[in-house]
């Protein structure tokens, strides 16, 4: 078996100081290393980072890969989050599987989903 652990998600992104910023907003999380085309955040504790990486290209199809992030109430944090900038996409109508799909100002979604 090959031995590996989590090193960080990485959101490909025209502006990576700008997403950086979209994103701490919400999460909380301290800004790590920054440079020209490359920026992260920081979970507190430091085991989960996300990074931000400069592209030339924009995004043009749906996320093979997005995030989701709990809340208490995800309606609520949702709202907040479109205050930030952020684009509402969908919201789940089941009522056993409650969430929000959001994308960030570059269009990147993630979820914001019920906390069990």
């Amino acid at each position: 078996m090959v031995q590996v652990r989590f090193h960080e998600v990485v959101i490909d992104c025209a502006d990576p100081i700008a997403l950086r910023d979209f994103w701490q907003g919400f999460t909380g999380w301290a800004a790590g290393s920054t440079y020209d085309d490359w920026c992260s955040l920081d979970e507190p504790g430091g085991h989960l980072k996300i990074g931000f990486q400069k592209v030339p290209e924009s995004k043009v199809v749906k996320n093979r890969v997005h995030i989701d992030w709990a809340a208490a109430d995800e309606e609520a944090t949702a709202q907040a989050i479109e205050a930030m900038g952020a684009t509402r996409r969908w919201v789940s109508e089941n009522p056993d599987d409650p969430f929000v799909v959001l994308a960030d100002p570059e269009g990147n979604e993630f979820c914001i989903v019920r906390e069990r």
